[in-house]
């Protein structure tokens, strides 16, 4: 089975300062981003590099994986 992105991900999320707002429907979680002053969706199981980047992009943040 593919290992996740989203433990490490959420690592660099909170590093940045952003932070969970709240559980979204299903496995989904809404976050907030201080530096772009936005809301974003985070999946609880991203097993793509390309959709983890995708949210930090969201984030205001640079590419990591």
């Amino acid at each position: 089975m593919a290992k996740s992105f989203t433990p490490e991900l959420q690592k660099i999320l909170i590093k940045a300062g952003c932070y969970l707002e709240r559980q979204g429907k299903g496995d989904h979680q809404i976050w907030y981003s201080p530096i772009t002053n936005k809301r974003f969706v985070v999946d609880q199981k991203i097993l793509s590099r390309h959709t983890a980047n995708a949210v930090l992009k969201q984030a205001g943040l640079p590419k990591y994986f």
